[in-house]
């Protein structure tokens, strides 16, 4: 399989070891408040990525973090007269609910900031040893940028831009290059006199006001961003890895820190061989994010739709190209759903029936099947691999009623498994029995040839969300919408 390295600006083979799992980090959410569709975006095309590559044969361990120690959530805590933990541990759980219920499954281990103290205090310390850090002061360690000549490679640049995800921790007076960043926070004077009288360490943060902080060799302090996700990868992986994942808007400074971080700590290139950036999602042309408030959150969107309409929303683009949020993409997405259900329930009403002579759809299945997973192991090109799926359920709905029991029985099953690699979940659904009632009694009327009541009987049945398809096969009764997520109506 070849996926694009944003580094090198290539393809490469993505490598396959008989000893290990392919090891892949992806940097998780900072949990200071609801998870939204920006997140989901980047989140849903990692699981759907791991998903294929483990039914394509890979072994996978698949790592993310999660930053619960950050300026955002110590904000937060302060408004809310809150400790930052409560903060942290509130926003984390709504995170992985909403994880679980959009289907995003594939993560080994979630790895929180705060449990690496002593791992991040270590890379610290060796960089001080390196003589790549500094210290400032009153303010903290910065690592020092002149001394990693190759900063910039991954993004091309030193500067920031208005787009990039910054932390204000980064910020300096007394920095001796603009670009430098920090690793380690000092507490403020007052908050340091108050700590003096405390026990505290590594493992046991103290809070003052609304900020924690740690006992270390280092000083009474807290981490800067960058340097918590090598000290994670470091503490699983070792020094160098596979792939490592994350928003475009990660690619600098964060990744680029994070290169620097530990190629200089290991004195081992490359850190990572494949880094793979997911573009941003926008609503009307601009970036979704918390800052501009123009975000939708997770569950706001799950009051209205289906969690597998988004699914199909952000796999019908590339995963490095931005996407355009709107309603409207959604509910057609919702029908793209409504269809897979259609097709698999009449393919499972031709499987059981005695209609014998085969249609000779197997080439067709072999082939349209080979177009889809040929499509996914070229950079991961959903959307050829969707037009493929789509190719494949149009072709078999033409000749579903000429197909052998044997024929139906493979053409659902190649495309539920085809489904299944990229984490799409055909929705089941149950028709209540007040509708299979009027169903069968509208059934009875056409075989009496008392086709007006058929048809009052008919319309009845739409006005309640369902529709009859009358086949070769029998009436079929279908939901005229995907069932709603939750249960609850729409608004």
């Amino acid at each position: 399989m070849l996926l694009f390295d944003s580094l090198s600006a290539k393809k490469k083979n993505v490598p396959k070891s008989a000893r290990r799992p392919l090891r892949l980090f992806v940097c998780g959410p900072t949990v200071y408040d609801m998870p939204h569709l920006g997140h989901a975006r980047t989140y849903l095309v990692f699981d759907a990525l791991v998903k294929f590559l483990r039914a394509d044969g890979y072994r996978v361990h698949y790592l993310q973090n999660i930053t619960d120690i950050d300026d955002k959530i110590i904000l937060r805590a302060a408004r809310a007269h809150l400790p930052p933990q409560k903060i942290a541990a509130r926003y984390l759980k709504a995170y992985l609910d909403a994880m679980q219920a959009l289907g995003i499954d594939a993560v080994d281990e979630y790895a929180r900031a705060t449990d690496y103290i002593p791992h991040i205090v270590r890379q610290v310390t060796t960089l001080i040893k390196r003589g790549a850090a500094y210290r400032i002061e009153g303010e903290g360690y910065y690592f020092d940028i002149t001394t990693f000549p190759s900063y910039g490679k991954l993004s091309r640049r030193t500067v920031a831009q208005a787009e990039d995800a910054e932390s204000r921790i980064d910020a300096g007076v007394h920095k001796r290059n603009k670009g430098d960043f920090c690793l380690w926070k000092f507490a403020s004077p007052a908050h340091l006199a108050l700590l003096q009288k405390k026990r505290g360490g590594e493992r046991r943060p103290v809070v003052v006001g609304a900020t924690p902080y740690w006992r270390t060799s280092l000083g009474w302090g807290r981490p800067g961003w960058h340097i918590e996700d090598t000290a994670i990868t470091e503490a699983h992986f070792g020094p160098q890895y596979e792939l490592h994942g994350g928003g475009v808007d990660l690619k600098f400074p964060h990744h680029e820190a994070e290169i620097a971080q530990q190629e200089t700590v290991s004195g081992r290139t490359p850190f990572v061989q494949i880094w793979l950036h997911t573009g941003v999602l926008t609503i009307r042309g601009k970036k979704m994010s918390k800052s501009l408030k123009n975000f939708v959150t997770i569950q706001e969107f799950l009051q209205r739709f289906h969690p597998q309409a988004l699914r199909l929303f952000v796999l019908s683009s590339h995963y490095r190209s931005p996407i355009d949020y709107s309603p409207a993409h959604i509910t057609a997405h919702e029908k793209n759903l409504l269809s897979l259900m259609e097709i698999r329930a009449k393919l499972d009403r031709q499987a059981a029936s005695s209609h014998s002579p085969p249609a000779k759809i197997t080439t067709l299945l072999q082939n349209l099947r080979k177009e889809f997973l040929n499509a996914l192991r070229d950079d991961f090109a959903t959307p050829l691999a969707l037009a493929a799926l789509w190719k494949l359920t149009g072709e078999v709905n033409k000749k579903l009623w000429l197909l052998s029991p044997a024929e139906a029985r493979a053409a659902r099953n190649t495309i539920t498994s085809l489904c299944s690699m990229l984490g799409i979940a055909i929705p089941q659904f149950t028709i209540p029995p007040k509708i299979r009632s009027k169903a069968n009694k509208r059934e009875k009327y056409r075989t009496n040839k008392q086709f007006i009541l058929a048809d009052k009987l008919r319309k009845e049945i739409e006005q309640l969300g369902y529709e009859i398809e009358d086949t070769p096969r029998g009436q079929i009764l279908l939901p005229r919408s995907v069932p709603h997520y939750g249960n609850k109506k729409r608004t």
